[in-house]
């Protein structure tokens, strides 16, 4: 199934690498699983370049026998495919806009996928960028960020229980708990990158 799309996308120019995601790319995948995948293309594409394979890719996936094969073994089984163009940014969050999928997309398109067939050189510059995880600055701003976020989440569920708002208190709590995982991960990426820094270079390679 994934070498199917790999042949699809890698007769196209933009792309970069073809990359298989999430539970498939980390081992995890049971019978019935979601296939994941995500293409990057490169930066230099054209702006519209990523509607385009979209589109494309839509379109012959709805010709293939093995695709619908592949749907009718379990009742969540489906093919998901992403086009990215590699641009991470992380967002500001304001009140009530967190948490976002900054350190997630990192992750599961990074550090965590499969590429398949060559692994293109934009791919291998984007993993020199981000990984492990994100400079000190940036990384210190996230945390502060979802400190911040997770305080006046809680802090918000008294005052929206008095006043009988009982949903809106149980998604202030569930947003809190997001953001203490985020700034627990955040916090974990931190330590990779100074155990990384103490490894010698001749034992890195």
């Amino acid at each position: 199934m994934a070498e199917l799309a790999g042949d699809f996308f890698s007769a196209h120019a933009h792309v970069d690498t073809i990359l298989v995601v999430n539970s498939c790319a980390r081992g995890r995948a049971v019978a019935g699983s979601d296939l994941d995948m995500a293409v990057l293309i490169l930066p230099t594409a054209p702006s519209q370049e990523v509607q385009s394979l979209t589109t494309m890719w839509q379109e012959f996936i709805a010709t293939q026998p093995l695709i619908h094969r592949f749907r009718s073994t379990g009742r969540f089984a489906q093919v998901h495919l992403d086009v990215f163009d590699g641009r991470m940014v992380p967002t500001v969050w304001d009140d009530g806009g967190g948490p976002d999928y900054f350190e997630v997309e990192i992750g599961n398109r990074l550090a965590y996928a499969a590429p398949l067939h060559q692994v293109g050189k934009y791919f291998r510059q984007l993993q020199s960028q981000w990984l492990p995880y994100y400079g000190d600055d940036l990384q210190r701003s996230r945390l502060a960020m979802v400190r911040e976020a997770c305080a006046r989440d809680l802090e918000a569920i008294p005052f929206l229980l008095n006043r009988g708002l009982y949903f809106q208190a149980f998604d202030r709590l569930y947003k809190a708990f997001q953001e203490f995982l985020r700034r627990t991960s955040t916090r974990a990426s931190s330590k990779s990158r100074s155990a990384l820094a103490t490894i010698p270079v001749d034992s890195a390679s």
